[in-house]
């Protein structure tokens, strides 16, 4: 199992948030790594999946741009040298992105422990795939809504099953010649396709990865596909993901799920200091903070202006504060 894995393992292990804080404040000191950027390098989609913001035409006039390449080598200087994990695509398609390679050199130079990347991969063709893995890239994510054709093809609109099928075709490949390079699977949950997980492998068994992960669906926007509430798979939760939690113990994959109290407790998310402290967003329209200006500022210089030491030092003694954005901050059972 990788190194970020690990480290996620014994975030669930440390239940002390302020020794969490403590850690964050020593590193951040010794101008050490610690944060993780997530950077969206384009603010747009193929899909217009159900479940997600895209599948909203208002919330689609605001998703405009695209980070401008001259821009990239900026971008590296002032954050990478703190960067624990880099994230490729967290809110839109980086397939659509020209420089993603360009991304992954920078990060390599560098030296960025985690390089990885989100995608639907109905765009990237084979060759697309075997020149991320060479460039360097740690592993790809690939978003699926639904075993079958029919349900994939349902709930992410304009994406083909058979392409998505073609990328891990292509990708079983690639880990024959990188068997470092991850594949993970992000299998996003709902009422109308958490069952199919039964057969997960009767249709998946073919290909190799190496993570699967539950995500269970979300509110974030006006998504097309709007049902919320659990309460009809409350029974059938236990045996699903046991059986398929089995499934990946014998094919030695790393199954990452939520429990039955995550699922009906989703305001019981994460310490809002540490995710702050630790979360780093980027895209064309924003960079980290509101103020950041890429042309002047740098991670380091930014926080001694605005005294972040500080910040952090008083985070170890200050009360726990929830976030309402739960996108990242889940909290996950891994086997």
């Amino acid at each position: 199992m990788s190194r970020v894995y690990t480290l996620l393992k014994l975030n669930r292990v440390v239940k002390s948030r302020r020794i969490k804080n403590l850690g964050i404040f020593i590193l951040h000191s010794f101008r050490q790594r610690y944060i993780a950027i997530f950077f969206d390098p384009v603010l747009a989609c193929n899909f217009r999946c159900k479940m997600c913001y895209f599948s909203d035409p208002e919330y689609r006039k605001k998703m405009k741009g695209k980070f401008e390449q001259d821009d990239l080598p900026k971008l590296a200087k002032a954050f990478f040298k703190r960067v624990l994990k880099l994230q490729i695509g967290c809110g839109a398609e980086p397939s659509l992105y020209a420089h993603n390679n360009e991304i992954i050199r920078l990060a390599k130079q560098y030296r960025i422990p985690y390089i990885s990347m989100t995608s639907n991969a109905n765009l990237f063709n084979s060759r697309d795939l075997w020149e991320l893995a060479a460039s360097g890239l740690d592993e790809i994510t690939l978003s699926l809504h639904g075993v079958t054709k029919e349900s994939y093809e349902y709930f992410m609109t304009n994406g083909s099953y058979e392409k998505f099928l073609n990328a891990l075709e292509t990708l079983t490949a690639v880990k024959e010649k990188y068997p470092a390079f991850k594949v993970r699977i992000n299998y996003t949950v709902n009422n109308d396709n958490f069952k199919e997980l039964i057969s997960f492998f009767d249709c998946f068994a073919p290909y190799k990865f190496d993570i699967l992960q539950i995500r269970p669906i979300q509110e974030i926007g006006n998504s097309e596909y709007n049902i919320f509430s659990w309460n009809a798979l409350r029974d059938a939760y236990d045996d699903v993901i046991s059986k398929l939690r089995q499934d990946c113990a014998e094919r030695g994959i790393v199954c990452i799920t939520p429990s039955k109290n995550d699922l009906e407790n989703h305001d019981e998310v994460s310490d809002a200091s540490i995710v702050e402290s630790t979360y780093c967003y980027i895209s064309p329209q924003y960079i980290w903070k509101k103020d950041f200006n890429i042309q002047e500022d740098t991670f380091n210089s930014y926080s001694k202006k605005h005294h972040l030491g500080r910040r952090l030092f008083k985070n170890i003694f200050s009360k726990k504060r929830q976030i309402n954005d739960r996108r990242q901050k889940l909290n996950y059972t891994i086997d």
